[in-house]
C-alpha cells in the first residue's frame, strides 16, 4: 500500500474539518478538482472510503472521523515544529488568514499591512474582508477581526483602532427639504436608507443617551447592505444613513453629509483581533499580533502630540 504523503493527510484533513470541497480548496489555495483528485487517490490507496459525499455535503465516515480524531494532534505538533523553527531563524513564514470586516480591514491596510509585510517578507498574509461573522477555526483562519461586542467570549481578545460611533448622517439637501429630527422617535416621520445585514436580517438602528437606550426599525424604500453605498446614498439625498463614523468623515469634511442625532450617538468599544487561545498561536500571527500594537502605540503617540 503506497503511504500517504503530508499533502494528502492535510488534504483530507481541510475537506472532513470544512465539510467542503470548495472552501477546503480556498483555504488551501488550490483548485477543487485538484483536492478532489487527491482524495479519491488517497481512498484508494488506503482502501477505505473516508468522506461520504453527497451533491449538497461532505461528512467524514465512521473511518474517516477515527482518522481525523489520531491526525489532529500530530498534525498539531508538526505545526509546531515547523513554527519553532521558523522562529529559530527568526522569520516567521508561510499563510498567515485572518476574516475581518472591511471598516476594520481599512485601518489594517492602513496602519499595520505594509510596516509587518515589509519586516516579514516570508509572510503571504491572505486577508479576508467580509461583513458576514463566521466561525474562524471551522473556516481555517488564524485570526479574526470584528466589533469587540460580535467576538465569542472564549476567544483571546486585543483591541486596536480605538472606540467607534455609528452615526445618523444625512446631506444638507435633505435636511432643507425634510428638517431636522430632534430625537430617534423623529425618524418615524423621515425617509431613512436602511441596511440588511449578513444573515439577511435587516438592521434596527440603537441609540443611547443618558441611560434610555432605543432599538428602531426605521421606515425607507432603499435597502442597502454595503456602508460606503449608505454614504454615497446619503450624500445625494436620498435618505438618513446610520453608519459607522469612519465611513462618512470625508464627506462630512466636504459637507457633503451633516451630523443628526448627535447626542444619542455614544461611542462603543472597537475593534477586536481576536483568536482561539486553545490553540498554538503560528509565530506569523504573534508577529502580526506585535505589529498592530506597534500600530496602536504610534496611533497613541501621534493623538497624544
Amino acid at each position: 500500500m503506497p503511504r500517504p504523503t503530508l499533502s494528502d493527510l492535510e488534504a483530507f484533513r481541510a475537506v472532513a474539518s470544512h465539510r467542503s470541497f470548495r472552501k477546503a480548496a480556498d483555504a488551501m489555495g488550490i483548485s477543487r478538482s485538484a483536492l478532489s483528485h487527491t482524495l479519491i487517490a488517497l481512498e484508494k490507496n488506503l482502501g477505505i472510503r473516508l468522506l461520504n459525499r453527497t451533491t449538497r455535503s461532505v461528512a467524514p465516515t465512521e473511518a474517516g472521523q477515527r482518522l481525523l480524531d489520531r491526525l489532529g494532534p500530530v498534525l498539531r505538533d508538526l505545526d509546531r515544529a515547523l513554527d519553532g523553527i521558523a522562529e529559530d531563524s527568526g522569520q516567521p513564514s508561510g499563510i498567515l488568514r485572518i476574516n475581518a470586516n472591511r471598516g476594520a480591514s481599512q485601518w489594517l491596510l492602513r496602519h499595520v499591512v505594509p510596516a509587518f509585510l515589509a519586516q516579514y517578507p516570508a509572510v503571504a498574509l491572505d486577508l479576508v474582508s467580509e461583513g458576514r461573522l463566521v466561525d474562524i477555526v471551522e473556516q481555517g483562519f488564524d485570526a479574526g477581526v470584528r466589533l469587540a461586542e460580535a467576538v465569542p467570549q472564549d476567544m483571546i481578545a486585543i483591541p486596536f483602532g480605538g472606540s467607534l460611533r455609528f452615526i445618523a448622517v444625512a446631506a444638507p439637501s435633505y435636511v432643507a427639504a425634510h428638517g431636522r429630527p430632534s430625537t430617534p422617535d423623529d425618524l418615524s416621520t423621515h425617509t431613512c436608507i436602511r441596511q440588511r445585514l449578513p444573515s439577511g436580517k435587516r438592521y434596527r438602528w440603537e441609540f443611547s443617551r443618558s441611560g434610555e437606550e432605543l432599538s428602531i426599525d426605521v421606515p425607507g424604500t432603499l435597502t442597502l447592505d454595503d456602508n460606503l453605498l449608505m454614504v454615497a446614498s446619503a450624500a445625494s439625498g436620498l435618505g438618513i444613513a446610520f453608519v459607522p463614523e469612519p465611513f462618512a468623515i470625508e464627506s462630512i469634511a466636504r459637507g457633503k453629509l451633516i451630523r443628526l442625532l448627535d447626542d444619542w450617538c455614544p461611542a462603543i468599544p472597537g475593534h477586536v483581533l481576536y483568536y482561539p487561545g486553545s490553540r498554538h498561536v503560528p509565530s506569523a500571527l504573534r508577529a502580526f499580533i506585535d505589529a498592530l500594537k506597534d500600530a496602536e502605540r504610534q496611533q497613541r503617540r501621534a493623538t497624544a502630540g
